[in-house]
């Protein structure tokens, strides 16, 4: 049996979250702290569909789900409105992982060749209402998309029977052994709708319960207890914390027993405090939480190396990592690329939230859009000229000038070098 996911569902209506199979009874005020408590209890996954009604609404639902994109940790994947190839660029390029096409509307049959070409089918999902469609579109289906939605409790037997390709169905049920079973069907690899929608789900004591129905829920899972680890003399493993995008070491700690299991748990990296003597998850105060990506235990089974996902300062001195205070030499390696290009990153994005006079950046942020494209076309031309002339240190100047101001742009559009490391990488 294959893993499963939880997968909340946000549907924007005039800027707010709504409950689509409630008569569009507002579920939220604020669709992105909506989005974030999602990501931060338990989700693997969210999809986002806009519900506007005219071109304004709908500009409007794709910038909020820009700000989705960064205040998440987990995939999204969104639709609705979509008209042309342009809506599903913009969604895409608003940080969705994937486009949802849907199969109720003619439109979309005219448009999924395409943007499968154009963005690759695995940026494609459809969602259907009924098995009908499935079965007249199913060659297009199966040629142009990864994912199919189903937006309500269909004869998943017969659906399996159909076609291979993975779905999720959204179901307005709230009747666990219902939702169990959905759960149970093979070919559903998620499931989506009112219950796991829930703006007070708690998706961790749900998955304990799928658990207890034997199905395999999409978590962290040890394999080795905490009992076959060779502990201090306190009774405690050591920890290393280790930024898993530049590999930089953020912290040294602790874990007993109740914060190993509790890291593996909920995904947030829990520690054990030797001055409060408890546990307690790394920024719970702060909100500058650790998310893990990768456990590793040491040869001798006596220390744990964490890598994780970083939000904020990992240091209780303000400092991006504990070790900040040199002694011999320098640890930092200010030529590891990556590295450079996070910080350059991270300081722009500060700029954009915190603004200060006289700044450059928030002068380019200040002026627009417009603005910003005009500066990286300038620099892109001067980078060009300087190519031309022998002498290599005009390039590696205007070469730093054009992908500084494209980390301008990237901010600006809400796009990460994790995001473009990630589209290099499938190339």
């Amino acid at each position: 049996m294959s893993y499963k996911k939880l997968i909340p569902c946000i549907f924007i209506d005039e800027g707010k979250a709504v409950k689509w199979f409630d008569n569009r009874e507002v579920l939220s005020e604020n669709v992105v702290s909506l989005a974030k408590y999602y990501s931060d209890h338990g989700a693997d996954e969210l999809f986002v569909f806009d519900l506007s009604s005219s071109d304004e609404e709908h500009e409007e639902a794709i910038a909020i789900m820009k700000k989705i994109s960064r205040a998440i940790r987990i995939p999204m994947v969104a639709g609705g409105n979509i008209k042309r190839q342009e809506d599903i660029k913009k969604i895409l390029y608003a940080g969705a992982k994937r486009a949802v096409l849907n199969f109720s509307k003619a439109i979309s049959f005219e448009l999924i060749e395409e943007a499968a070409k154009r963005f690759g089918k695995e940026k494609i999902s459809v969602s259907l209402n009924d098995f009908d469609a499935l079965f007249k579109q199913q060659h297009l289906i199966e040629e142009c998309s990864s994912e199919i939605l189903f937006m309500h409790r269909l004869d998943l037997d017969s659906v399996m029977n159909v076609t291979d390709i993975p779905c999720v169905v959204l179901t307005d049920t709230n009747e666990k052994s219902e939702l169990f079973k959905i759960l149970k069907c093979p070919g559903v690899k998620g499931l989506s709708g009112a219950y796991v929608s829930r703006t007070t789900m708690d998706f961790v004591a749900f998955k304990e319960q799928c658990a207890k129905e034997n199905i395999k829920m999409t978590s962290f899972e040890s394999m080795m207890e905490f009992s076959e680890f060779r502990l201090n003399e306190e009774g405690l493993l050591p920890v290393i914390a280790q930024s898993y995008k530049t590999g930089e070491v953020l912290m040294f700690s602790y874990m007993d027993k109740e914060a190993f299991y509790n890291t593996i748990k909920t995904g947030k990296m829990t520690y054990y405090d030797r001055e409060a003597k408890r546990s307690k998850v790394q920024g719970e105060e702060s909100g500058h939480y650790q998310y893990v990506k990768a456990l590793t235990i040491n040869c001798d089974k006596e220390a744990l190396l964490a890598k994780v996902e970083q939000i904020g300062p990992a240091c209780k001195t303000g400092n991006a990592t504990c070790f900040f205070q040199p002694l011999v030499g320098t640890d930092y390696d200010g030529t590891n690329p990556l590295q450079v290009f996070e910080t350059v990153y991270e300081k722009i994005l500060e700029r954009k939230k915190n603004p200060r006079d006289g700044s450059y950046t928030n002068y380019l942020f200040d002026k627009g859009i417009d603005k910003i494209l005009k500066k990286v076309g300038e620099e892109a031309t001067e980078l060009i000229i300087a190519a031309k002339n022998p002498n290599p240190d005009e390039i590696k100047g205007e070469i730093s000038d054009f992908l500084y101001h494209a980390m301008v742009l990237m901010v600006e559009r809400g796009v990460k070098w994790e995001d473009i490391i990630k589209e290099l990488a499938e190339r």
